[in-house]
């Protein structure tokens, strides 16, 4: 594929991603009761490496000076990206809301463009920018369901603050998967993050397992894990690293902006809850703002 193919390719995606990436808001919600929120975390990232590694594991091996000399960058990336944003969200999920949730995690795409024009280099031109100042208030808008009361009534528990951590662990990795290059391509660095990700795992699993009580295992974990691993897992994270090679990681934070709307269109599609004015009015900022920051030039 050609450069400017794949850059062509990356702008569909991000549009298609977030579909997959709110699905983990809702598996948050599920796992309450079901499964502990580290064996989640996992079990999630486990079977994402199975289902990964038959499509990689030549090149890992033939490569495999490579990512052994980047692994403390495979292994802080592994924390940040699937310890602290797989555990610690599963976690929160036990003791707040979808719609906190997705508070939290709107304030990251600002915080990533942020570090990434600070850090990276990247720079964004003014209407650009602006797209990303008008996806917010579409983002509140939507969260809030038109009434900025219902913002105001948000009430934060314990579990807001291990979101918090997430969101904040998600612009570190976001930020840094661009900042620390590799030469391993986007599915076999994937592939060495997740390793490094469950070496961090293995122990607070086992520490979970033994002081936490113990839920037997179910139909439904198994389920919860295959979910995880397959849409928030593999074919996002994948996808994600493969825009930020393409756009950047500035422009391929604003993803997270859609996850509200297609938290909503889910919602009509599943359960028969038709979309309300405040939608379309948060779409009628969101979509354009995002086209906005992120076309050519």
């Amino acid at each position: 594929m050609n450069a400017g193919g794949a850059t062509r390719w990356a702008r569909v995606l991000l549009w298609v991603v977030p579909a997959l990436w709110s699905s983990n808001y809702l598996i948050a919600r599920a796992a309450d009761g079901v499964i502990a929120p580290n064996l989640l975390a996992l079990g999630r990232w486990a079977v994402a490496a199975l289902l990964l590694l038959p499509f990689t594991w030549r090149e890992l091996a033939r490569d495999f000076a490579t990512w052994r000399s980047e692994w403390r960058h495979l292994l802080i990336l592994g924390a940040l990206g699937m310890w602290i944003c797989g555990a610690f969200v599963y976690q929160g999920g036990q003791s707040t809301s979808s719609t906190n949730m997705a508070l939290i995690y709107g304030a990251t795409p600002v915080a990533i463009v942020a570090w990434s024009t600070r850090l990276l280099g990247e720079r964004m031109p003014g209407a650009q920018i602006l797209g990303v100042a008008l996806a917010l208030p579409g983002l509140l808008l939507v969260i809030a369901k038109g009434d900025i009361a219902h913002l105001v009534a948000v009430r934060f528990a314990t579990g807001d603050l291990w979101v918090t951590v997430a969101a904040a662990s998600w612009v570190a990795y976001s930020v840094l998967l661009r900042h620390w290059p590799s030469s391993l391509g986007p599915a076999q660095r994937l592939v060495a993050i997740i390793g490094g990700g469950i070496l961090v795992l293995l122990p607070f699993t086992l520490l979970e397992w033994w002081l936490m009580p113990r839920v037997p295992f179910s139909a439904k974990a198994a389920m919860l894990v295959l979910l995880a691993a397959v849409l928030p897992g593999v074919l996002s994270y994948g996808a994600y690293s493969f825009m930020q090679r393409e756009l950047g990681a500035a422009r391929t934070a604003l993803m997270l902006y859609l996850t509200p709307l297609y938290g909503a269109i889910g919602a009509w599609l599943v359960l028969g809850e038709a979309p309300r004015w405040y939608h379309a009015t948060g779409a009628a900022l969101i979509l354009p703002s995002i086209w906005l920051a992120t076309r050519r030039g």
